[in-house]
């Protein structure tokens, strides 16, 4: 059996789990630094969409196929992971981008959200979930990280830091427009969030596109998979808490 959710004592606060005594750890390198990190959460959608709440505007389609999670969105998604993360954490997951002849194959948009909340209802990010419905624009009064890779017709790559009133602030060190930054179809991408205290970093296949000190960083909050007209799948989701410096 597959053994979805694997706790830290700090964690079991936030959420019911199923217990293991096996228990996975991964070396993570920040900044020239080794860290060990514990595996608490995964998913290979092998169970459909129970961890996980979708906003997507009229038209669009999120299924689970062939143990992937597969978005084919018209106008605007988020798939948010309903559980609540907490603490210095690594986000892993493997995406694919389809180009194959669809009304939404646009290579464009590998988009995400991370360390998300609603300022308006602080104890609940999904209060306003049907209000929010998908369209980009109502995200706005969130308070998160933004990481949008290929957007603008896959001519632009940007990380901006949501504050929680409407602004949305682009970090110019962080707007890479290179092709190097974008993507190209019907390719496995393999995608790492960092977030340790005031350290905010963001990995394509293993190349360092964010690298940003956050001198009030967010250190809670929910994980989405955020895009745009755009046909993918997701697999091999994960969540690891940093641990100990090695």
């Amino acid at each position: 059996m597959k053994i979805k959710w694997l706790l830290s004592a700090s964690s079991i606060a936030l959420f019911t789990v199923a217990v293991s005594c096996n228990v996975n750890t991964k070396q993570v390198i920040i900044k020239d630094k080794s860290y060990k990190s514990k595996l608490i959460f995964e998913d290979d959608f092998d169970k459909g969409l129970e961890n996980w709440k979708v906003e997507q505007m009229p038209k669009g389609n999120t299924f689970v196929s062939n143990s992937k999670l597969e978005i084919d969105d018209v106008s605007g998604c988020t798939v948010w992971l309903n559980k609540k993360l907490e603490g210095a954490i690594s986000i892993e997951y493997d995406v694919f981008i389809i180009q194959d002849g669809g009304a939404n194959d646009r290579v464009s948009d590998l988009n995400c959200f991370w360390m998300a909340n609603d300022p308006e209802n602080p104890e609940n990010l999904f209060a306003a979930s049907e209000k929010r419905g998908g369209k980009f624009s109502n995200y706005d009064s969130l308070r998160l990280y933004y990481m949008g890779v290929g957007g603008n017709d896959n001519g632009t790559t940007r990380f901006r830091r949501y504050i929680g009133n409407g602004e949305r602030p682009l970090l110019p060190e962080h707007d890479l427009k290179d092709a190097e930054y974008m993507l190209e179809p019907n390719k496995t991408y393999h995608i790492k969030i960092i977030a340790k205290n005031n350290t905010v970093q963001y990995y394509k296949d293993d190349v360092l596109f964010v690298d940003f000190t956050d001198e009030n960083p967010y250190t809670s909050g929910h994980f989405g998979f955020r895009t745009v007209k755009n046909h993918m799948t997701v697999d091999n989701f994960k969540v690891y808490q940093i641990e100990a410096e090695q």
